[in-house]
């Protein structure tokens, strides 16, 4: 996309760019699985470039990927992380976990004091070492992320699941939907510029469900995501 004005959640770092001439494209894939014990997933890649008033450009990247489990299962949390490593050391070995904790600062639901999901990868506003370097990165992780999320997916997709998982699986979902429309960067920088709503909507889930004050009993499955698996942890 171009535009005539940088939103200002687009120039948060770089206040000298607010106002600025643009252009912006990515790419943004989000899975909403059926199946409660599968996971959704989510990856972006995105670049940026904004003009300056004295006609200079100025371009940086960003993106990652996350994964939300609703039923956790730690062999899966460690392959998720272990592909995110790889993908980072093939561009520089710094990198993995200088991206992990900044995913697992990112997707952090504030007012519900709760991460999102196990996290992944985050960066944003980079252009070091050189315009290749930083595209190798998002190319490292946009190839990395069907050898990331399809093994998961094989192996849950005929997990058996009843209406009490269901149910659970949209209660969290609600989660998703609260982080996506108050904190991702993606989705407001859509909103101030003026995009597409039904564009800028759609990584949100189909069915999400708020119950007022809703607890899962102790010691269940559904009591144990919040309490280990949606806790920041060295998964590898």
């Amino acid at each position: 996309m171009t535009g005539e004005t940088l939103p200002a959640i687009a120039s948060v770092k770089r206040p000298e760019l607010a106002g600025s001439v643009f252009e912006a494209m990515g790419v943004s894939v989000v899975m909403h699985p059926r199946n409660p014990f599968v996971p959704t997933a989510h990856l972006n890649v995105r670049y940026f470039q904004a003009t300056k008033k004295n006609g200079e450009h100025v371009w940086w990247v960003g993106g990652g990927y996350d994964l939300t489990p609703y039923y956790g299962f730690e062999d899966d949390c460690a392959h998720w992380h272990r592909s995110a490593k790889k993908a980072c050391d093939a561009i520089n070995p710094d990198y993995y976990s200088r991206y992990k904790k900044w995913a697992d600062d990112y997707f952090y639901i504030k007012h519900r004091n709760e991460q999102r999901g196990i996290g992944g990868l985050f960066f944003d506003d980079l252009n070091a070492v050189s315009f290749d370097h930083c595209f190798s990165l998002l190319k490292k992780v946009g190839d990395s992320f069907i050898d990331a999320y399809l093994p998961i997916v094989e192996k849950r997709k005929s997990h058996a699941f009843a209406q009490k998982h269901r149910d659970f699986q949209y209660y969290r979902r609600g989660r998703y939907a609260e982080f996506n429309l108050v904190y991702d960067r993606g989705t407001l920088f859509g909103l101030q510029f003026g995009g597409r709503i039904e564009s800028i909507l759609v990584s949100l889930p189909p069915v999400v469900h708020w119950i007022y004050d809703w607890k899962p009993e102790m010691g269940s499955e559904e009591a144990r995501l919040t309490e280990f698996f949606l806790q920041p942890r060295d998964w590898i």
